[in-house]
């Protein structure tokens, strides 16, 4: 951890600009989702065509991959989504490094995904049935589904974190080598590339959860 990024030390606790942003990201989409949900209309005003807009976006993506239990996985992914285009787009604020740029925060999320892919699994299908997977086609393979939830739990922590930290970093030297010359193109590559990589964490996010909630349900299929 740099020193620059400590901002409170409280004894051996140690509060980062990481932690102090992510924190401020999640107010933030409280106290939105809050407001909105007070004043929904029947006729809505733009706020909440836009919310609807993007909550309906959400929706038919989840739908599209998980069709069968859509409604219990959306909220999870929607809010992932959301909370992904915030933190990376909170690093064109002066001042303000982006959450996605700490591997300690891009790895808490890819924690947070391997988990819910086991309770939505869980939850759904039943402990045994859901434990049962593991063993298919063969007990043999057990070690490697094992390994596999491991390495791809690693990858898209180290994903989502090379990507940002990557784009911070070549916006940087660009603006070190040209100055100001070119401020636009650089502000536009951070904007897409931001959106891209919030698209590609929440995409996989949910073809995980929903291979694990799936799974029972295809072999049910094949038996039939």
């Amino acid at each position: 951890m740099d020193e620059t990024d400590a901002m409170i030390e409280l004894g051996p606790v140690v509060i980062t600009n990481t932690v102090v942003t992510t924190w401020m990201i999640m107010a933030l989409i409280c106290l939105t989702a809050w407001l909105v949900s007070r004043r929904l209309r029947i006729e809505p005003g733009p706020l909440q065509t836009a919310v609807e807009g993007i909550v309906a976006v959400i929706e038919e993506a989840v739908a599209a991959v998980a069709p069968q239990q859509s409604r219990r996985i959306a909220p999870f992914i929607g809010t992932l989504w959301i909370f992904l285009v915030i933190a990376n787009l909170s690093g064109l604020i002066p001042g303000v490094h982006s959450p996605t740029r700490d591997l300690s925060a891009t790895a808490a999320l890819a924690i947070l995904v391997f988990l819910s892919t086991h309770w939505f699994g869980i939850r759904i299908q039943g402990l045994k049935s859901y434990l049962r997977h593991y063993l298919v086609p063969s007990p043999i393979l057990l070690p490697f589904h094992l390994i596999s939830e491991i390495t791809r739990t690693v990858a898209l922590a180290v994903r989502l974190f090379g990507n940002m930290m990557s784009l911070e970093m070549a916006a940087l030297l660009i603006l070190l080598v040209a100055g100001f010359l070119a401020p636009v193109p650089i502000l536009m590559l951070h904007i897409v590339e931001a959106l891209v990589q919030a698209y590609i964490f929440g995409m996989l996010a949910l073809i995980y959860v929903a291979g694990g909630i799936q799974s029972q349900q295809l072999r049910q299929q094949k038996k039939e």
